[in-house]
């Protein structure tokens, strides 16, 4: 979901057959050998597509309506940008397209729109390895200082009002809540306007950032770090790459940071001030993730992987969750002084 989607049908994908993904990334000059395998994305669809005599390419097709052209395109030149300047981000292959004085990374084949990666390997990093922290947090530092240097035009901003205000509309004009209705809004109400204030307070500027840095969009291979996949990628303060990353107790989480911080400032100085938005970010991200959910719960993909979704049972779930987030945002933030 963006912060304003416009894609109204459920089923974009039912006509995108394994025949259909290897014709769309042969019309770019290559010669599929038959093998097509779908990988684990629900926004988009992604498929992992063999190629002949050589090595497997990644097509990712895009969910019609969610980006424009231009918005997908300031993401390929995002991971472009990283990655020619030295950082492991996967950027798109750039291919010759008909009728293009250049090669261009968004494609076109019979009403969708893909773009073609080179498959990597490797595992996750380990989130309570000091070299892997340490390597993270030199990752994030350089990829935050080229993105601070200009910003995007046309990706969105990551704000109360666009991105979960938006969220919690969805919610509630889903008609999933039922008799949890005016509780969800009364609670969403106040924790929206509390993050308002924070993000106002402490006035982080914004930066060009992946969006959605999870642990799950890393790969690490050889002693170095890779970034997948910046479908998400926005203007945000430079935390929102961090407390996704976080885990454990306040104490664990202290250690971890210290950790991070001392790779990150070979490049940028740590935005501490930023410490106190971690709270907000994570309750922003939860009522996001929910609209989300309530937006797409009819596309098949959706309502097999997430079956679970809409019950009573996952209502009063996400309502306690909110709740313990009402809590932790009165308490101090977390700070660095023990460690640094």
């Amino acid at each position: 979901m963006t912060d304003k989607d416009n894609s109204a049908d459920v089923t974009p994908y039912y006509q995108l057959n394994p025949d259909r993904v290897m014709d769309a990334v042969e019309s770019l000059g290559f010669c599929c050998d038959g093998r097509v395998m779908a990988l684990n994305s629900y926004e988009n669809r992604v498929f992992q597509v063999g190629i002949e005599q050589a090595q497997p390419l990644i097509a990712k097709f895009y969910r019609p309506g969610r980006w424009s052209d231009a918005q997908i395109l300031e993401e390929h030149q995002f991971a472009l940008e990283l990655a020619a300047l030295g950082v492991n981000a996967i950027p798109p292959l750039l291919c010759p397209a008909e009728g293009a004085g250049k090669d261009q990374s968004l494609h076109y084949f019979e009403g969708y729109r893909f773009a073609l990666f080179s498959r990597k390997g490797g595992h996750a990093p380990e989130l309570d390895n000091e070299e892997h922290l340490y390597e993270l947090g030199r990752f994030l530092g350089r990829m935050h200082s080229i993105g601070e240097v200009k910003p995007f035009m046309h990706r969105p901003e990551l704000n109360v009002a666009d991105y979960a205000r938006h969220g919690q509309q969805e919610v509630l004009k889903s008609g999933l809540l039922e008799s949890y209705q005016s509780r969800y809004q009364a609670l969403t109400d106040e924790l929206l306007t509390e993050c308002d204030h924070r993000l106002k307070q402490v006035s982080a500027p914004l930066i060009r950032v992946q969006g959605d840095c999870h642990s799950g969009n890393m790969l690490w291979r050889d002693g170095e770090l890779m970034l997948l996949d910046f479908d998400d990628c926005r203007m945000a303060p430079a935390m929102q790459d961090i407390w996704m990353l976080l885990s454990g107790d306040r104490a664990q989480q202290q250690q971890w940071l210290s950790e991070v911080v001392e790779g990150y400032e070979e490049y940028r100085e740590f935005p501490r001030r930023e410490l106190a938005l971690i709270e907000p970010l994570r309750t922003l991200r939860m009522i996001y993730y929910s609209g989300w959910l309530a937006q797409r719960r009819k596309d098949p993909a959706f309502m097999t992987a997430f079956s679970h979704f809409g019950g009573e049972s996952w209502w009063l779930e996400h309502l306690n969750a909110l709740e313990q987030q009402k809590i932790l945002l009165r308490q101090p933030s977390i700070t660095l002084a023990s460690y640094m």
